[in-house]
């Protein structure tokens, strides 16, 4: 016997023999092994011997229970992960201030600042200030959780030279002074700008877009042309002399050192198309600038506009301030606009309601302040090359003769109500070739559409400019005891031409609709569908004004009522209804 077999005996006799290397142990429990022995004794015993079978089967139960031994030892492996992780210490939510020097961090944690030691495996890049982390029982920084979604949002006051920031808060509560957080350390912040801080109130983490300044403000200038506009050819002539000669022959501008105006004051009665000449301004203003190159080293070549469209009531706040703030943030924007090569464009509409004439009394008017406000933001302005301002009013005797005088609101132009020749034109707009039109009509001009179109409109502008007695809509009773009677004419405006034509379209799309039998392409707008439609329109508008509020409303519809101390109407069943006008003190 070879000395090895002699040793291998001897240590399968002697159960301490070869436990001194991992070796001899892996070696014996490989041999211990229920299938390696019986594989053993299979390939001892000859192959027709009747123990095989036996042992294959006691093979393949040993085979399944290893199976079933391995599955259940890796369920309690994961039950045992469970345990450990449910009863382990639970780790706590700090926020990251500084990172004074490598591998170490400045928190706070519950109110409670710490400098603590950072785990080599969290990523360098995650490492923000103001950002949320976690922290081991030791207090260790293992691992960022990004920005807190949450925390209140408070205006920014101030901007202080170390890039934090000054925030003040309702009145008896103490200011805060805070750190931007990594995204913020770059960004432009202003007073007046809205920020959410972290909800320990240490970092300034994210910068909130006014939703009220956005709604002002369209992506381009409207893209309306002074073609889309008619009855107005004396405003839009003065306009258009204002706004494109020094643009177009600026040379000759520069020789006799003519100032370009600065603002523009659009008045007149509803309806005549104040906001329409007012965005086609911009759009025409803004492809001069385009056109020309306009540039300088602090203004950079207009590429294209921005209509800031502003409704008056907008900006009355109830908060003592807000409303002068909401100016304020309204012209910056427009300055950081004209930065990037944007020429912008503040509109107002129903300018009276915010820059109303200021009164000396006691009690708060908040014209008292917002006047002044815009006056300073206006006199910053230079000129059309920087911001375009547009006043548009129904009571330009209501707006302080501050805001109109010359350097500011230069020019005042007057949107008046169209006669014939301008009511021809608007509905020429709106009657137009490839409208469907009555077939008869059509016949009988040899399917000419626009001499058809011609001739309606021409019947339309006939029916309300006539002085008959169908047209007479209200008296007016002076003090000398006179009457005077307004037709429909006195009265006509855009907008009342576009709904009639609007109203004639309705009746001929019912028509349509409602004919059974019969193609849509045979109906069409007829002279019966406008001139009713004429009708309908005056009778909703004849309404007459309370007593008190009578001669506002003669105002506004552009009429003079220093004489007038009665109104009645022609209107059916109403001849002795009239209502007594108070005279002016």
């Amino acid at each position: 016997m070879s000395d090895h077999r002699k040793a291998e005996r001897e240590g399968r006799r002697d159960p301490e023999a070869g436990r001194g290397t991992g070796e001899t142990r892996g070696a014996n429990q490989e041999q211990d092994d229920p299938l390696v022995l019986i594989d053993e004794c299979l390939a001892s015993l000859p192959d027709e011997d009747p123990r095989q079978k036996l042992l294959y089967k006691l093979r393949h139960a040993v085979l399944q229970d290893s199976v079933v031994f391995q599955q259940r030892e890796a369920e309690v492996k994961k039950l045992r992960d469970v345990v450990e992780k449910l009863t382990a210490p639970a780790n706590r939510i700090g926020t990251l201030l500084d990172l004074p020097v490598e591998g170490l961090a400045h928190i706070v944690v519950g109110g409670a600042e710490y400098y603590t030691k950072v785990d080599p495996r969290v990523p360098k890049v995650d490492l923000k200030i103001g950002t949320q982390v976690l922290v081991n029982e030791a207090y260790a920084l293992v691992e960022t959780l990004g920005y807190d979604r949450n925390g209140p949002v408070l205006k920014v006051a101030e901007a202080l030279p170390d890039g934090r920031l000054r925030f003040e808060q309702e009145p008896g509560r103490q200011g805060l002074i805070l750190q931007r957080s990594s995204d913020l350390a770059e960004v432009e912040l202003k007073p007046g700008d809205e920020v959410r801080i972290d909800p320990s109130h240490r970092v300034a983490i994210e910068r909130l877009e006014d939703r009220r300044a956005a709604w002002h403000v369209l992506d381009e200038v409207p893209r309306v042309s002074w073609e889309q506009i008619g009855g107005q050819k004396a405003a839009i002539t003065a306009i258009r002399k204002a706004i494109e000669y020094p643009l177009l022959h600026a040379e000759t501008f520069a020789r006799y050192q003519f100032t370009q105006p600065k603002g523009f004051l659009l008045h007149g009665p509803p309806g005549c198309g104040k906001t329409l000449i007012g965005q086609a301004t911009a759009s025409s203003l803004a492809k001069q600038l385009h056109d020309t190159g306009v540039e300088s080293p602090d203004r950079p070549k207009v590429t294209r506009g921005s209509f800031l469209h502003v409704k008056g009531p907008e900006i009355l706040n109830m908060w003592l301030g807000e409303s002068e703030r909401m100016v304020r943030d309204l012209f910056a924007q427009a300055r950081a606009r004209r930065k990037e090569g944007v020429l912008p464009f503040i509109f107002i509409d129903e300018a009276e309601s915010i820059l109303g004439t200021r009164r000396a009394m006691r009690s708060f008017n908040i014209s008292n302040t917002l006047v002044p406000m815009f006056c300073a933001e206006l006199d910053g302005v230079d000129s059309l090359r920087d911001v375009v301002i547009i006043l548009a009013s129904n009571r330009p005797d209501l707006i302080d003769p501050a805001v109109l005088r010359p350097g500011r609101i230069d020019r005042k132009i007057k949107v008046g109500r169209p006669g014939r020749e301008g009511a021809a034109d608007i509905l020429r707009i709106y009657l137009r070739p490839g409208l469907p039109l009555d077939p008869s009509l059509l016949a009988a001009r040899a399917g000419d559409e626009a001499a058809v179109c011609g001739e309606l409109t021409n019947q339309v502008v006939e029916a309300i400019f006539q002085r008959s007695e169908k047209n007479r809509l209200l008296s007016i009773r002076l003090r000398s005891g006179q009457s005077k009677v307004l037709y429909r004419a006195d009265l006509v405006n855009g907008a009342i031409l576009a709904s009639i034509v609007q109203r004639a379209k309705e009746r001929a799309i019912e028509r349509t609709i409602q004919a059974s039998g019969e193609m849509p392409t045979q109906q069409g707008v007829s002279l019966e569908d406008l001139l009713s439609s004429i009708d309908a329109e005056f009778r909703e508008g004849e309404l007459l004004p309370p007593d008190d509020a009578a001669q506002e409303w003669l105002k506004l519809l552009d009429h003079d009522p220093e004489q007038v101390i009665g109104i009645s109407s022609f209107r059916k069943g109403r001849l002795a209804e009239e209502k007594t006008i108070g005279q002016i003190i």
